[in-house]
């Protein structure tokens, strides 16, 4: 049974799986839909057109759905989606897109986003990432699966950052972040792959040396970008599965850099 604390206030309209709990004076706007076994915080408010999937925490003081922070935002019918199983701690803003846009911010499953963090209009969240203490995303940001943002990073916007990739505390991004490498500084720089988080996910050493290679190749050799990305299309025609589609993950994100790389 639904556990509603009876100072929390929900609008009639909204609607909530029978099992979703709210704590005390949470406010819950009327085109806002919150589906089995998730738990809204005390004093947590949730407007917009906004829709929560199953077993999500949001902890308290967190606000989900509010109007974008964008002055060409004129009220428009925009959305928050929210996948299954994502874990948002205190003071967390999450905002609706804009009709510049898709129209949606999005976040899929199991991320793990920490206290102060924004995630502003039109955001594209991946799953399993981590967004550590008061990350800052600005409009119109990618974030790949499985990536890591370090605390107090700030992204700007139409920034995107690959799959598997990590930025380490403090760092700002200002350039897309391709997958699987590390980052930091102010501007970013690039450090290395990703490889303990790789190893953690179950990468044969095999292919954690294949990543290496074409790290070596856009970063170390001296290569122009068209050069590297030439020489991971050969990579790519690899006959270990895994490997080959790893370097398509590379040559696509590469391919749709329109902000330039980190280097």
């Amino acid at each position: 049974m639904a556990a509603i604390h009876p100072t929390a206030l929900i609008d009639p309209a909204a609607e909530l799986a029978a099992d979703v709990a709210v704590g005390p004076y949470a406010v819950i706007g009327p085109h806002v839909r919150i589906d089995a076994g998730s738990r809204i915080g005390a004093h947590c408010v949730i407007e917009g057109r906004t829709s929560i999937g199953p077993g999500n925490r949001i902890f308290q003081f967190a606000s989900i759905g509010a109007a974008p922070q964008d002055k060409k935002y004129a009220g428009e019918p925009t959305r928050l989606e929210i996948g299954a199983g994502n874990t948002i701690r205190e003071f967390v803003t999450i905002n609706t897109g804009t009709v510049q846009d898709a129209g949606v911010t999005r976040l899929g499953d199991d991320n793990w986003i920490m206290a102060y963090v924004h995630i502003a209009h039109d955001c594209q969240l991946g799953s399993h990432t981590i967004l550590a203490n008061a990350v800052q995303l600005a409009g119109h940001v990618h974030i790949g699966d499985w990536a890591v943002i370090g605390g107090i990073t700030g992204v700007h916007q139409y920034v995107r950052v690959g799959a598997h990739a990590m930025a380490g505390f403090q760092t700002r991004l200002s350039q897309d972040l391709p997958p699987f490498i590390t980052a930091s500084g102010n501007p970013a720089a690039a450090q290395g792959i990703n490889a303990e988080g790789l190893r953690r996910r179950g990468f044969s050493p095999e292919r954690i040396a294949a990543i290496k290679h074409m790290y070596r190749l856009i970063y170390r050799q001296g290569l122009p970008l068209d050069a590297a990305r030439q020489a991971i299309q050969a990579q790519s025609a690899s006959g270990d599965a895994d490997m080959a589609a790893d370097a398509r993950l590379m040559l696509g994100f590469l391919a749709n850099a329109s902000r330039g790389i980190v280097r």
